[in-house]
């Protein structure tokens, strides 16, 4: 018998006494298809950024009421004959803003108009459509990672929840003899403020879907808590200003005062309460509107500088990256709301204005997600 080796356990070759191990064991069978779904919610994402930038040009251009029902399948088909824009167009003229603003169109113009709150709400549905085609495509086909169904629902409830905010919305302007001749501007504000959760929601689960549940997880231990609670503070208070914004574009109040830094010549506009009861200036007073949306501004300014020198301090270098990316459009933003007021809101204006709040609003989230997921770099990186 030939003597055997007291390594031969260790130092063998033998590969049933070798236990090899299997890196990412805690992604097997939860990965699901995260490249495939990264990529549709990225085509969901574009199409809310075209929304939001449709539904501005279509404010912009008064072509709102154009469309005076709500018809969610029957509306997806124009008007295909000369017959039925007559009969269109009949109803429009139905409504204070024709009747008080407008009566001087003719089909041409109405068709015009038309023709933007059609492209708004047709492409409101191919985004549900995209939405419903794709999603129930990743669950029959159980491409779905492990806890990611409830999630990758939420933005189609949600856009569900949009189209009914837009007809109310639409509905408060779709009136006869009561003299409204636009939609009410705090139910364009809830609309336009659905529209950034959407936005929000979609561009964390592409933030999240970007990396692997096994890192994930590892960065979640080194998590910044002070610097992503004041991202979150800066959300929130990014939040506030665009719904602020939207008052101001829902009465045109950008165009009452073009100077700046005073407001025809003072600190405070005149007359700031000249309606009563006193909370519809807060609403429909286009001086104290437009004061409030400049003053949070200023804030805000003065709020990013601080989580922007707190975020200077993170430990990760992308993170710091962040900060600074959030708090440099931040700057553009402000220099673009004081442009907008000077040159009276013309409409490329305004329309760059609302494409930059959402370029903040995603880099600021981005800021939050990297100081809750903070990715750390080896000493040769920095």
């Amino acid at each position: 018998m030939s003597k055997r080796s007291i390594f031969e356990e260790v130092s063998g070759d033998k590969p049933e006494a070798v236990a090899t191990a299997t890196p990412g064991m805690i992604d097997r069978g939860r990965n699901g298809a995260r490249g495939a779904i990264r990529a549709w919610l990225m085509m969901l994402f574009a199409l809310v950024v075209a929304m939001i930038v449709v539904g501005g040009l279509t404010r912009l251009t008064d072509s709102g009421l154009s469309i005076t029902e709500w018809r969610p399948v029957t509306g997806a088909v124009p008007p295909m004959s000369e017959v039925e824009w007559q009969s269109e167009f009949d109803k429009y003229k139905q409504i204070d803003q024709w009747r008080i603003e407008n009566q001087w169109m003719e089909m041409a113009d109405f068709k015009t108009i038309y023709w933007w709150e059609w492209g708004h709400r047709q492409l409101g549905r191919f985004m549900g459509l995209i939405w419903a085609v794709g999603f129930l495509g990743f669950l029959i086909t159980r491409k779905i990672p492990t806890g990611w169904t409830l999630r990758l629902a939420l933005p189609g409830m949600l856009g569900g929840v949009q189209g009914a905010i837009g007809w109310w919305m639409v509905s408060s302007g779709v009136t006869q003899g009561e003299g409204m001749t636009s939609v009410a501007s705090y139910r364009l504000a809830t609309h336009l403020g659905l529209a950034f959760v959407i936005l929000g929601v979609i561009a964390w689960y592409i933030l999240q879907l970007g990396r692997s549940e096994r890192d994930l997880m590892q960065a979640r231990r080194a998590k910044e808590t002070k610097i992503f609670g004041l991202a979150t503070g800066l959300l929130h208070f990014a939040f506030l200003q665009i719904l602020l914004g939207a008052l101001v574009a829902g009465i045109d109040a950008g165009r009452s005062y073009t100077d700046w830094p005073l407001m025809g010549g003072q600190v405070i506009p005149p007359n700031p309460l000249m309606f009563e009861p006193v909370w519809r200036n807060f609403f429909e007073n286009p001086g104290l509107v437009q004061f409030i949306h400049r003053v949070c501004g200023y804030l805000l300014l003065g709020f990013g500088v601080v989580v922007w020198l707190k975020g200077r301090t993170s430990a990760h270098p992308l993170t710091r990256s962040a900060f600074s990316l959030s708090f440099a459009i931040l700057c553009l933003q402000i220099l673009l709301g004081i442009i907008t007021v000077l040159y009276g809101a013309p409409w490329q204006a305004a329309i760059l204005h609302q494409l930059v709040a959402v370029g903040l609003w995603v880099a600021i989230l981005r800021a939050r997600f990297l100081a809750a997921y903070p990715i750390s770099t080896s000493i040769k990186d920095h």
